[in-house]
Formats: structure tokens, sequence, C-alpha cells
């Protein structure tokens, strides 16, 4: 994938604005984004290696709380004192709860057969706290432009428009592109 482009979601259920740019080359991706909501801001950086793994992320919040986390590339993570975190073992994407963006990551990694569900082993970041869980995630691909989104620890689910970059225009409820 090549990509240089910067997009705008508005956070519907939770009010918020983000401004992210993508920059994708055959050797790395590299997103950085801003959001803003009512209660804080965020700054936050994403690295994928050529594979689109995810291998850093950084995100710094307004209140001074600073997040990394990084991966081998053989789903192993570590935080910034590299100190394993034994419970993202078998991660390769993170979900970030407060943008779709990251919702992209494992759409742009897989090859994907109409109506065949694949499952995902995601590190869920809480933007609120900041803590990191592991969350089993299941994508369907529908068509060319929508993807079934299912949680399988809860009965969230949701159709998820994409553009034909794989990103997301509309998450129902939650979010929509505002550029």
């Amino acid at each position: 994938m090549s990509l240089d482009r910067s997009l705008r979601w508005r956070g519907l259920e939770a009010e918020s604005i983000e401004h992210a740019h993508v920059v994708a080359t055959p050797r790395d991706t590299r997103i950085r984004s801003a959001l803003i909501t009512p209660h804080y801001g965020l700054f936050y950086r994403i690295k994928l290696d050529e594979a689109d793994r995810v291998r850093t992320l950084r995100i710094e919040r307004t209140d001074g709380k600073v997040l990394e986390l990084f991966c081998d590339g053989a789903t192993n993570w570590s935080d910034d004192r590299a100190e394993p975190i034994p419970a993202l073992r078998g991660c390769v994407d993170i979900d970030i709860s407060a943008t779709p963006l990251t919702n992209s990551l494992p759409i742009w990694r897989c090859d994907w057969v109409l109506g065949q569900p694949q499952r995902f082993a995601m590190a869920w970041i809480d933007t609120d706290t900041l803590a990191v869980r592991r969350d089993e995630q299941i994508y369907t691909r529908l068509d060319d432009t929508h993807f079934r989104y299912q949680s399988v620890a809860s009965s969230f689910e949701r159709v998820l428009e994409v553009d034909s970059n794989g990103l997301v225009l509309d998450y129902p409820g939650l979010f929509a592109r505002a550029d």
C-alpha cells in the first residue's frame, strides 16, 4: 500500500475530533494523530513494519500520562522499560478506544475472502485510563466497502464502511469521517 493522507473523524457517542496523517510506503507505515475529547487531548504515533504489523505505539495525553508499547514483529510485547507484557503475546494489532483508525490495521494486513470471518487478538487501549488488555475481535468482509466488526467478549457488533484504502468512513453510532 502506498498512502500519504490526512483524515479527520468526529466522535459521535463520546464527543471528540481527531486529525490523523498516514504515510504508507513499501518499507513501513507511520501514523500520527491528535485527538481532542471533552476530558483530555492526546497525541499518538504508530509505526508498522513492511508486513503491516505494529512495531511501536506512543500515546501522550495532555495531562502528562504516557503509554509506550513495543512489539518485536513476532507478537511479543514490551513496555517503555523493556519489560515483557505476557498478556499481549499473540497480539499483532492494537485497538485504541477513542479512534476508528486502528480498525484499519487488520483490514490492511490480511487477505480477505468475502463472508469469511477472521479472528484477531488485539492489544486494546482504553484512552481514559491508558490501561491495556487483550481483546478478541472478529472481522468479516461483506463487500468492497463494508466489514462486520464483532467483539468476542460482548455482543457488540457494527458494520463499518471503509474507503478504497481501508480507512473507516462510518462506524455507526461511534465515529464518522469529517474530511
